[in-house]
């Protein structure tokens, strides 16, 4: 007795193929992948709970400075009007930074400023792509133990770092100069691993072409990479420009000549018999951070693409 066994096939799974005439009704799937999903949703619900919640964060971001501001054009007698703290009495008037303007050296000290702050801030970005580059693209003896150390440095504050570098400027002869209030800013370690970390993403097919071409590792470096490297370089050197600018503490130790304080130093000694003047406070507080704010706002694209491509965001 023969028994015909049929061979058992999958069933056909292949979607009809339409006839003329017909219409294909496109289905959207069911699900979507966790990592297209949007965080709040896509309705219109959600959108405005976003909105609403980014405009509470900005609120809440420039109120202080709508404050100091508004505080800065009032007089010193509606500055301490607790009563009145939303508009002033006696009108808006620019006497504080008339006061400041008058009882200071500003142009001299933010020429300081930018004196100083411009020159940390290039060779600090220039040392730290070279170190940079030199840890994520060179072997050499040591590297390890020397890359570990710049990066154990990140967590050393530098307020514990005004001793020694005193002293080594008083050993060198160089306290009461510009010299001995830039050197010691340019040791950024923190930039060192941000620029090492940006170039080890970019691809080593570039470095091989130019090496075909007959380029070496500076050749490389300096007519390659670094072109390559402006969007994060500019982030680096604005943030740079920044801390610099604001720094207190060490220009205030390294120098003692009027002629030689920047900004931050140069207005604390604006003081008034009378105690603390409000309004005379918070001019000089406006007078130090417009020039950042108009550094800001000509280069935060590059900020943000830094940010968005480059690593700064976690990433």
């Amino acid at each position: 007795m023969t028994v015909a066994v049929s061979p058992l096939t999958a069933p056909d799974r292949r979607r009809p193929v339409p006839g003329p005439g017909s219409r294909v009704r496109r289905t959207r799937p069911d699900t979507v992948p966790s990592r297209h999903r949007p965080t709040l949703g896509s309705g219109p619900t959600a959108r405005v709970a976003a909105g609403c919640v980014l405009v509470l964060l900005a609120a809440t971001w420039l109120l202080p400075l709508l404050w100091g501001l508004l505080t800065s054009v009032k007089s010193e007698r509606d500055a301490s009007d607790g009563e009145h703290w939303l508009w002033p009495q006696g009108g808006l008037t620019l006497a504080g930074f008339r006061t400041v303007w008058e009882r200071g050296e500003i142009p001299l000290w933010m020429c300081n400023s930018l004196l100083i702050a411009t020159a940390v801030t290039v060779i600090t970005v220039l040392t730290s792509a070279m170190a940079g580059y030199a840890f994520s693209r060179t072997l050499f003896r040591g590297r390890r133990g020397l890359y570990a150390l710049t990066v154990a440095g990140i967590i050393v504050p530098p307020q514990m770092l005004i001793v020694p570098w005193f002293q080594q400027m008083l050993a060198l002869h160089l306290l009461d100069t510009y010299a001995a209030v830039i050197l010691p800013q340019t040791v950024a370690p923190v930039m060192v691993y941000i620029l090492k970390r940006h170039f080890d993403g970019m691809p080593r097919e570039l470095e091989e072409a130019a090496r075909l071409d007959g380029a070496g590792l500076w050749r490389i470096f300096w007519s390659v990479l670094l072109p390559l490297s402006r969007p994060m370089l500019a982030a680096v050197g604005i943030f740079v420009f920044i801390t610099a600018w604001n720094n207190f503490l060490w220009p205030f130790v390294a120098t003692s000549d009027p002629s030689l304080m920047t900004l931050p130093v140069g207005i604390t000694t604006v003081k008034d018999a009378y105690g603390v003047q409000y309004a005379q406070t918070m001019a000089s507080a406006v007078l130090s951070a417009l020039p950042l704010l108009v550094v800001f706002l000509l280069f935060q694209r590059h900020i943000v693409k830094s940010v968005a491509t480059a690593g700064l965001g976690g990433q």
